[in-house]
């Protein structure tokens, strides 16, 4: 009995302390998650959400226990207005240094007082060539009523209402309710030839061929490519939404001083490098970036033409504002 109790007692002191992560599905290499483990003696225990405002509406609906967050910029300014985040101490993350300064001058908290960015990516559409013959780099692809039941698109009112945007030439932040109403027209449209609207399996069902043009982030796009060579990524030319997701640690976090540490370890540049190549995102490391293979480099869905990203945006906080995108996918979501 006392050798038993002993036993537990030892497992317990080996894992003293546990860091509880809350983001996206496949978002950290689950060797560099060991590999911290082991560094700092320590459990990770990750959750995941499918979309930021389901992360949001689980937090201020009361959930607790979580010390890292990983949501996008525009709802860390939503969080950050809400009082829902801790500022950061530099003096615990030396790998600051790391950031890369041009994707720095695209995020809001610049100076990293309360978030640091972790990937830069996008929302695009990609095909099974295998299937699709005839593909062409644009939004109007959702229009090929040949493709109806074999399409899906982002189950995400900023990203499936700026698709539709985008397609028509405008922006993705725009308050202009005419735009908007001519956005939701097209989604409606859209809508006909879809399967469903859909976070998480167009993964697998892209890679089956049960469907055959998907709309989804990028680096999930890229871990299915690098997996079945009939899946393509295609870039639309009218432009897409970029996101930059960043860290970010909640008040009330029990284990603030283990998230710094683990901000800190993604941050160098081995590890910023090995994680990328796993999960399919161009994290802002510029130490890193001359680790990375050429083949990653060049894939679309991490560096995309000049050409389209002059075309491209980051989706922006709302304000009042956000209440015309909610009307809007409401009523799409309505539609017959």
């Amino acid at each position: 009995m006392r050798c038993a109790l002993y036993l537990l007692l030892l497992a317990f002191s080996l894992h003293a302390e546990t860091l509880h992560i809350y983001t996206w599905a496949d978002y950290v290499s689950p060797d560099v998650v060991k590999k911290f483990e082991k560094q700092h003696n320590c459990e990770v225990v990750i959750d995941t959400f499918d979309s930021n405002e389901s992360m949001y509406a689980k937090l201020k609906a009361g959930a607790t226990g979580y010390d890292l967050l990983f949501p996008t910029a525009y709802m860390i300014q939503v969080m950050q207005a809400d009082g829902m985040l801790q500022n950061l101490d530099h003096a615990k993350l030396p790998n600051l240094a790391n950031i890369d300064h041009a994707v720095l001058e695209k995020v809001i908290d610049q100076k990293m007082e309360h978030s640091v960015p972790y990937t830069f990516a996008y929302a695009t559409l990609a095909i099974r060539k295998d299937k699709i013959k005839d593909a062409e780099p644009t939004w109007a692809m959702l229009d090929r009523t040949a493709l109806a039941g074999r399409v899906t698109m982002l189950d995400d009112m900023r990203e499936s209402v700026g698709a539709a945007l985008k397609f028509l030439g405008h922006s993705i932040n725009t308050r202009d309710e005419a735009q908007l109403a001519a956005a939701q027209d097209v989604l409606i449209r859209w809508k006909k030839n879809l399967a469903r609207f859909d976070n998480e399996g167009y993964k697998s069902g892209i890679d089956s061929a049960e469907f055959h043009l998907v709309h989804g982030y990028s680096g999930d796009l890229f871990q299915v490519q690098m997996e079945n060579p009939k899946v393509e990524i295609v870039i639309p030319r009218e432009g897409v939404t970029i996101g930059c997701d960043e860290m970010v640690i909640p008040k009330g976090a029990k284990q603030t001083a283990l998230a710094h540490a683990f901000i800190n370890f993604v941050l160098d540049a081995d590890i910023a490098a090995e994680n990328m190549e796993w999960m399919g995102y161009y994290c802002p490391n510029t130490p890193a970036r001359a680790k990375l293979s050429a083949e990653f480099l060049e894939n679309p869905a991490i560096t995309i033409p000049a050409h389209i990203q002059a075309k491209c945006e980051v989706i922006q906080d709302l304000g009042p504002d956000l209440a015309k995108y909610t009307k809007v996918w409401d009523a799409v979501k309505a539609a017959k």
